[in-house]
């Protein structure tokens, strides 16, 4: 059992383990327990009712959060051409080819999420190995390998997140800031959960949502009721 330290103890004393919150109240008990000096990342933590070992029950996808996170994401564009120029104007903070991808070899992380044209990806494949292991290789399911990069860079400026199964069987995505307001908060979390819905795999039997709960970067976690989301 890890020690935890006496701010963490006294915040724990404002939140029931036992016990299981509306999303609202949840959501502010969390920011009550927040003690960090920095402006901690609020966090949703979902365990789904699917088996992540068989490909047919994957949960995977994309939404954009109302609020955003709270985070300026640096975004890094592969493209050549006009789309590179499109890339530039739509805010990418970073557009190249073939010297970015040298760049990356070298050592060069300086962003936060990897977009790249169809025609890239012949030459983006032989960064699988980096990328892959840094969870930053452009997919298409997460509609980071697409033709419509304007499109792409607007909407992750705008707070669009991936969201992805775990071998546990859940699902973390974060959700805001503590600085944000309640309202906020909640709707983010709305958001998230109405984008897991609609994910929901056909060979999934049984409860899809099972639990859900909201938890700061140093703080305790609350549970939500799950059953007003089902």
């Amino acid at each position: 059992m890890a020690k935890h330290g006496k701010k963490y103890q006294e915040a724990a004393k404002l939140i029931n383990p036992e016990a299981t919150y509306e999303a609202a109240e949840a959501i502010e008990l969390v920011k009550k327990a927040a003690s960090a000096k920095f402006d901690e990342t609020v966090e949703a933590a979902v365990r789904l009712g699917v088996d992540p070992k068989k490909q047919d029950q994957a949960v995977r996808g994309v939404v954009v959060l109302p609020h955003g996170t709270g985070k300026t994401q640096r975004v890094l564009v592969f493209a050549k051409g006009e789309k590179a120029k499109e890339a530039e104007a739509a805010g990418a903070d970073f557009v190249g080819d073939a010297d970015v991808i040298n760049k990356i070899q070298q050592g060069w992380f300086e962003f936060d999420v990897c977009v790249a044209t169809p025609d890239m990806m012949a030459e983006v494949g032989k960064l699988g190995r980096i990328l892959g292991g840094k969870g930053l290789m452009p997919n298409p399911k997460a509609g980071t390998v697409t033709f419509d990069v304007s499109k792409a860079v607007k909407e992750i400026k705008a707070g669009k997140i991936e969201y992805r199964l775990d071998r546990a069987g859940q699902i973390h995505a974060p959700i805001g800031k503590v600085s944000f307001t309640a309202e906020q908060l909640n709707e983010n979390l709305r958001s998230l959960i109405e984008a897991l819905n609609r994910a929901k795999p056909a060979a999934a039997k049984g409860i899809y949502l099972k639990n859900i709960a909201v938890s700061s970067t140093m703080g305790p976690s609350a549970r939500v009721n799950a059953v007003v989301f089902r």
